[in-house]
């Protein structure tokens, strides 16, 4: 193997451009950066770049590596990186079927890693990220959940949101007519025919190439709590949750049949759900827009530009904490984007029927809120 892959420059810079949300430690990279990251994590004394199981056909994931697009989330985004290379047409593909993927996919990993050390030295100008695996290049997690340290996230565009297909409607018609046979009217000879239903017309399928450009992630609107409280519960899932699962499952894997192992599909259940959890998070972390009183705006800081009382009397905003009084009863609430909320916390989205209508509201105004059982008008008490 040479000392550094041999990247495609061109299919870098397409690839940072094709992929607006890909970051690496958190900013923008430009080509020569990503190039240096990804070398970084070459093991010249490798000859193995990438490792994958399907239950499916072998010649069908082949063929979903070889079209992939780079940064494109399908056909098969696992092992994308392949694509930055030069002299992908000249590798070779070894195969083998077992009964159990994930676990034949894991002892060929540690095999790898016992075989294949870290390099001593690098090029002038690399370092390998502190904590990365060794793992085949193109290879960026283990099946039992440990993922590279790279740095890069949002590689991949998102994946497109599926449309539901329209309700169908099934008619039921009578055997004779279903076979082609219809009734004379009596004493004319004339077949009495049903009129013909229209035909649809024929759906044009539109390559993905033509369909326009890609839809822009929505914004998510986070206060600063919220984004303090996602970026903590992220670290406690990857730094602690993370390897206590994976070790879980080492150790259940271990006492035996994992076909009737509780324990071992108990443990992978809590990894899905964990991986799932975390991908939800990085994706709302990088598309967060930090807002609310304090923020950008005038809300906190209204008390410098409206003497002592002037934070009481901006209008409520997104973060702000809400005093209201219905029938006697005082109730605050906390008016936070649609991904925070949560009533039994006392915070509610702005997008709801209440948190809209106390968009903007003062101390000492009443608003109303359309019910199914009528309108019913709330006063506020204090906007903090």
């Amino acid at each position: 193997m040479q000392p550094t892959p041999a990247l495609d420059l061109a299919a870098i810079g397409a690839w940072i451009e094709r992929v607006p949300g890909l970051r690496l430690d958190g900013e923008r990279p430009g080509s020569k950066a990503l190039i240096a990251r990804l070398a970084s994590l070459w093991l010249p004394d490798a000859t193995v770049l990438y490792t994958g199981s399907t239950a499916a056909s072998i010649g069908g994931r082949v063929a979903a590596l070889h079209h992939h697009v780079l940064g494109e989330p399908r056909p098969h985004a696992d092992g994308h990186w392949l694509h930055a290379l030069r002299d992908l047409p000249t590798t070779r593909i070894w195969w083998a079927a077992t009964d159990a993927p994930e676990e034949y996919l894991d002892a060929i990993l540690e095999a790898f890693a016992t075989a294949a050390p870290a390099p001593a030295t690098l090029p002038s100008g690399l370092t390998r990220p502190a904590g990365a695996l060794l793992l085949p290049w193109a290879t960026t997690r283990r099946p039992t959940g440990e993922r590279q340290v790279h740095g890069l996230t949002g590689s991949t565009l998102p994946l497109p949101e599926v449309v539901a297909a329209p309700p169908t409607r099934i008619t039921q018609v009578a055997p004779g007519d279903a076979d082609g046979a219809s009734a004379e009217i009596r004493g004319s000879g004339t077949v009495r025919r049903a009129p013909a239903a229209p035909r649809a017309a024929p759906v044009k399928r539109i390559p993905l190439a033509h369909c326009g450009p890609r839809p822009v992630d929505a914004p998510v609107e986070l206060s600063p709590e919220a984004h303090a409280r996602m970026i903590e519960e992220l670290d406690e899932l990857t730094r602690l949750r993370r390897p206590e699962v994976v070790a879980r499952i080492k150790a259940a894997r271990e006492l035996g049949d994992l076909r009737e192992n509780s324990e071992y599909h108990a443990a992978r259940a809590e990894q899905s759900f964990l991986e799932g959890r975390v991908q939800l998070l990085e994706q709302r972390l990088r598309r967060a827009v930090i807002t609310g009183p304090g923020v950008g705006g005038d809300g906190a800081d209204a008390d410098g530009a409206n003497g002592a009382d002037g934070g009481r009397r901006a209008g409520a905003g997104l973060g702000s904490r809400v005093t209201i009084e219905l029938n006697g009863d005082e109730t605050t609430w906390t008016l936070v984007g649609s991904t925070e909320a949560d009533a039994n916390a006392g915070r509610i989205s702005t997008s709801s029927p209440v948190g809209s209508a106390l968009l903007g509201a003062t101390k000492g105004t009443e608003v109303t809120v359309r019910t199914p059982r009528g309108d019913v008008r709330y006063r506020v008490l204090a906007v903090d």
